[in-house]
């Protein structure tokens, strides 16, 4: 195959086509495309950045590091409350409410410590297990924190990033988007004033889902033009 710049377009139509490897000897492998061939199980054969002779990178949250311990689950695990509208951070960056059920723990786990270390006051509405719980019930603390102006922005993310995303629009004031690239998470800013952000833990690598919230998060709204299409969007909650 011609070589050159292997990006996700290359290995989705590789997985679409039902090919278990590509491949990018002597290409450049972009990091969300090695990031998706992770996630799809496709051998990128030759990518020398692998480490592993070519074999996908195992998709997960990034290396350990300390972190204040979780307590364990209880048997019925509920979101976190969140009483009070929280104070504004020293450091001035927003407040970020964050949440996920279990098949979106481990990506949720990785951009709390990702927030942090950057600055940004997290609150965190669970879960904290692998065990299976309902994302409805944690999309909606998220959805309501943000309504409530206990958070800036939130973060929710499960298998897909669908469910979740449709629950939060059903609370007034929320905007979510469900962004899988860097492209439609500065969209869903700029263009639609989104305040939530849905990510699918079963569908993005971490790098990936990591550069989608820095995008989501450093990207403006634009107004302008795009104000009163935003301002209809909002309409629609008064409206019923």
């Amino acid at each position: 195959m011609a070589k050159g710049l292997i990006t996700e377009r290359a290995v989705r139509r590789a997985a679409h086509e039902g090919k278990k490897s590509l491949d990018v000897a002597g290409a450049v492998v972009t990091p969300a495309a090695r990031d998706l061939a992770g996630t799809l199980g496709l051998t990128l054969a030759g990518d020398a950045r692998s480490g592993r002779g070519g074999k996908p990178a195992r998709r997960g949250a990034p290396p350990k590091t300390e972190s204040t311990p979780v307590p364990p689950p209880s048997s019925n695990p509920k979101p976190a409350p969140v009483n009070s509208p929280t104070p504004p951070a020293a450091s001035g960056k927003p407040t970020i409410a964050l949440g996920a059920d279990h098949g979106g723990v481990a990506m949720k786990n990785a951009i709390a410590e990702h927030l942090r270390a950057a600055g940004f006051p997290v609150t965190d509405l669970g879960t904290n297990s692998s065990d299976a719980v309902d994302y409805p019930d944690f999309a909606v603390a998220v959805a309501r924190a943000v309504a409530a102006k206990q958070a800036t922005f939130g973060i929710m993310v499960d298998g897909a990033g669908i469910g979740s995303c449709m629950v939060a629009n059903k609370v007034p004031g929320v905007r979510a988007a469900m962004c899988y690239d860097v492209t439609t998470a500065g969209n869903a800013r700029e263009h639609n004033g989104a305040n939530v952000l849905t990510l699918g833990g079963g569908m993005l690598g971490t790098r990936l889902a990591l550069a989608i919230v820095d995008t989501f998060l450093s990207t403006p709204f634009a107004g302008g033009r795009h104000a009163k299409r935003v301002e209809k969007i909002d309409a629609l909650d008064r409206r019923g």
